[in-house]
């Protein structure tokens, strides 16, 4: 595994990262999520992202976390980074999303008793609030560093102005931004038009989420869609989306063969070209992907040739 300084602080995240959005919640089998969790750390995966709503149902990614945690990595917690998040919904009524201090505050004790922990290393303001002033979100996220339940604080899904203007407000309080977790694959390149950017003057780490687009950067849909597969049961990726893309999806696969790796390994080792980013964030649902995924670290440099070929199928 290798590591990279987070921004310009003294914080290393792995080169790939175990994100927990899917596959560890309460539907999920158990001892799958604790086989890839075992597998991902022996790796030298030492970064586990979670936020309060991962599931379902909301908060059981957190408490199997937890579990598993306490079990089998008690001993191990000075060599994890584990992260959490406040901002989408995740219980009713008007104190259940979004960024008011109230929320935001918490729901980072909440998420604190479902993992079983004192601290986390990152809290994250999952999402802006259109109707909450900027300076009260980033409030609560200084009072989470000073009041010893978070060592950092980052920010996910912020634009570049909004971001720029939250990193300036965290600075003079105090507590800087470490890291920014924005949704960054070959099909979904805003963060190229403006955010890299702001994360670069302002020396914050970036970490992208949905690097393989859902599965649609992955040998799965390149023959269509399988009977079962996400595409067929889930909000996030529609038939349409692979319909739409298909073409793409066969011509990228066909550039990730010479050279010698699978459609995903060339989508993470793509992510990871630009220095600027930190850690890619995966998702898995087993231990095999886990596997293949960290095996694209072996070839992670791009010819010339090869980026302007993947730049003409994606334009």
């Amino acid at each position: 595994m290798q590591y990279n300084r987070c921004g310009k602080w003294g914080l290393k995240l792995p080169a790939v990262s175990l994100g927990l959005w899917h596959n560890f919640g309460g539907i999920d089998v158990f001892e799958n999520g604790r086989a890839m969790l075992h597998r991902a750390f022996d790796l030298g995966i030492t970064h586990f992202d979670l936020a309060n709503n991962y599931g379902p149902p909301p908060g059981s990614a957190e408490e199997n976390f937890g579990k598993i945690l306490k079990q089998d990595f008690s001993a191990y917690r000075d060599e994890l980074i584990i992260s959490s998040k406040a901002g989408y919904l995740m219980w009713p009524g008007p104190y259940g999303e979004w960024g008011s201090r109230k929320y935001v505050l918490a729901s980072l004790d909440q998420s604190l008793k479902r993992m079983g922990l004192e601290y986390v290393d990152i809290f994250y303001s999952h999402r802006p609030d259109p109707d909450t002033p900027l300076e009260e979100t980033m409030m609560a996220l200084d009072r989470a560093v000073r009041s010893g339940k978070a060592l950092y604080v980052g920010i996910s899904n912020y634009p570049a102005d909004m971001a720029k203007e939250a990193a300036q407000i965290l600075k003079e309080l105090g507590t800087p931004c470490l890291i920014h977790q924005p949704r960054y694959s070959m099909f979904e390149r805003w963060v190229e038009d403006g955010l890299l950017d702001v994360l670069e003057d302002e020396g914050i780490g970036c970490i992208p989420f949905s690097p393989l687009a859902q599965g649609l950067l992955t040998n799965k849909y390149l023959k269509g869609i399988p009977e079962g597969s996400r595409a067929t049961r889930e909000v996030f990726l529609k038939k349409e989306h692979v319909d739409t893309a298909h073409d793409k999806i066969v011509a990228l696969n066909a550039i990730a063969q010479e050279r010698g790796q699978s459609l995903a390994q060339m989508a993470l080792a793509w992510i990871l070209r630009d220095k600027r980013i930190t850690s890619v964030l995966i998702g898995a649902s087993s231990v095999k992907q886990i596997d293949d995924n960290v095996e694209m670290l072996k070839n992670r440099s791009f010819s010339v040739e090869e980026l302007e070929a993947i730049e003409k199928v994606l334009d």
